[in-house]
């Protein structure tokens, strides 16, 4: 069964409820409309039509500002490629300054300020050189955002300080800036090997940003997603530390049950909405903003 959030009030002290849109269509208009199912005026925002937000193009980003205000639609946050599964450490660290400076413009006329950002993956460097380099670059990073007014929120998901607190702690002090804080995500420890309440009992007060996602383990070692509440990822437990540690923020739903760009999954039409907007209602369910939805997924996901 569902368990519904035990902190009473607290939940009122979250910001609003939002999602990643491409998890639920590809375009603009699908993402808006299972929104709208859910009654949600609040986006992530990562691909339009397949392509990346720093990619797009002058006009398409322009069509994409004028949907998002004539819904009424205001954007949370942003996740970008800076650093996560498909840039390794030795890669070019230019790419990422580039795509940097391309949100910057586009996040002042979206008027939002974080940036999702990773720890890049290894490339064959001893752990101290890996570490170092990831070090150097993220303080390039967070120089340049907090000259443009950007706050980079560090995922617990690909890259040196992704699976361990005392990394990202050390990340946070050694770049030592206020345009770095941290994106919590609930659902990784499943597919990472941690028990995501543990971690986030140390990086609490540092989260700025926060996605929703549950999972399981299944009998081959791999991951299974589920709705949130339904899983082994500690969602409640994770919601009730961050009320607990008066995190503000907003809740955006990366439920993982159509779309995960990691792995080259895009099932895309009414399947990825209804998936969409039923974690959705699952995550309201267990704040005690809707009804709960009992049960896991009928198979695979």
């Amino acid at each position: 069964m569902s368990r519904h959030f035990a902190a009473g009030p607290r939940v009122l002290e979250f910001g609003p409820l939002t999602g990643i849109g491409d998890e639920a269509a590809p375009g603009t208009d699908g993402q808006l409309a299972a929104l709208r199912r859910l009654g949600w005026n609040a986006i992530e925002l990562r691909t339009v039509d397949g392509t990346a937000l720093a990619d797009l193009s002058a006009a398409a980003f322009g069509t994409l500002t004028r949907r998002l205000a004539e819904a009424g639609v205001t954007v949370t946050a942003v996740a970008s490629r800076i650093g996560n599964w498909s840039r390794p450490i030795t890669g070019d660290l230019g790419q990422d300054l580039t795509e940097l400076d391309v949100l910057a413009e586009r996040c002042a006329g979206l008027g939002c300020r974080l940036v999702r950002i990773m720890s890049y993956p290894n490339d064959g460097l001893t752990e101290t050189e890996w570490a170092d380099r990831v070090l150097a670059r993220t303080a390039v990073l967070a120089d340049r955002a907090e000259r443009a007014g950007l706050v980079l929120v560090h995922e617990n998901c690909a890259g040196w300080a992704g699976d361990r607190a005392d990394r990202a702690l050390r990340l946070l002090r050694a770049v030592d800036s206020p345009a770095l804080r941290l994106l919590f995500d609930t659902g990784n420890g499943v597919p990472y090997g941690y028990r995501a309440p543990d971690m986030l009992r140390d990086l609490a007060p540092y989260v700025a940003h926060v996605h929703i996602k549950d999972a399981v383990r299944t009998p081959d070692g791999g991951t299974a997603y589920t709705l949130p509440g339904e899983g082994e990822a500690g969602v409640v437990e994770c919601l009730e530390l961050l009320a607990a540690h008066g995190y503000t923020g907003a809740l955006s739903l990366e439920p993982h049950l159509a779309v995960r760009p990691h792995e080259g999954l895009a099932r895309a039409g009414e399947d990825a909405a209804d998936l969409f907007v039923r974690a959705g209602q699952a995550l309201a369910g267990l704040l005690g903003a809707g009804q709960p939805v009992t049960g896991l997924l009928d198979g695979p996901v």
